[in-house]
């Protein structure tokens, strides 16, 4: 397993910008398959988007396709996650995900390594 440690987290208006970012400790960062979840309050965690060991395959769900981007530094142990044009029902807790299964948006929770957690919120 690798340990994850989401951050660049915060508080941002409507139609606004930010970039989350998730370091892995390890020397197996490359092998993985990262992702990224979210989860609103009241609501189950949700996937977000996967990139795969290289970084040449990533997806996304339907709610966020054409505004984020998922990246990877295979060099820096990292992951990143550009939103833009955000929205209130982007609002949620973001998590940073690994696995060596390519299948990780359908994955048991259970089975990938995750990290805290960091809070996006979006108001107007």
């Amino acid at each position: 397993q690798v340990q994850l440690v989401e951050s660049g987290g915060g508080f941002v208006q409507t139609g606004g910008t930010l970039r989350l970012s998730c370091v892995a400790s390890g020397r197996t960062f490359s092998s993985h398959v990262m992702g990224w979840f979210r989860q609103a309050p009241g609501k189950e965690r949700e996937f977000v988007g996967s990139i795969s060991w290289g970084g040449s395959t990533t997806r996304y769900a339907d709610s966020v396709e054409g505004r984020f981007t998922i990246s990877r530094d295979n060099a820096k142990n990292a992951v990143y996650l550009q939103m833009n044009s955000l929205k209130s029902e982007d609002t949620a807790v973001y998590y940073c995900a690994a696995t060596r299964n390519p299948y990780i948006a359908t994955m048991p929770p259970d089975l990938l390594s995750w990290g805290p957690g960091t809070q996006v919120t979006v108001s107007s």
